[in-house]
């Protein structure tokens, strides 16, 4: 019996690098991590949806859609989020081998 990597099963049957359909499965799964991360450090400090939003400025249902992944959150949104649970964001940038035209 063969067996594939979890890349070569997601470029057989998400399409590859690059492609639409693969990038939207990557985004998705990026945002679930990001909602996870909220949630558990939330829970680690002890607070309520309720209580980070305040100290965000949000109302209790955007924490929450947040962290279920059921919005497309503010990028500042979401850095107000960590800020308020005094945590640590490390962002990686990729550079795809693509190239650039000025218009």
């Amino acid at each position: 019996m063969k067996t594939y990597s979890f890349d070569e099963v997601k470029d057989k049957y998400l399409g590859e690098r690059g492609s639409e359909k693969r990038e939207q499965y990557e985004y998705e799964l990026r945002m679930d991590l990001i909602g996870e991360a909220i949630k558990t450090a939330r829970k680690e400090r002890n607070l309520t949806q309720e209580q980070l939003g305040k100290l965000v400025g949000v109302q209790k249902a955007q924490i929450s859609k947040i962290e279920n992944h059921l919005t497309d959150a503010r990028f500042d949104t979401i850095l107000k989020v960590f800020k308020a649970l005094n945590a640590k964001i490390n962002f990686q940038v990729e550079l795809l081998n693509q190239n650039v035209k000025l218009g």
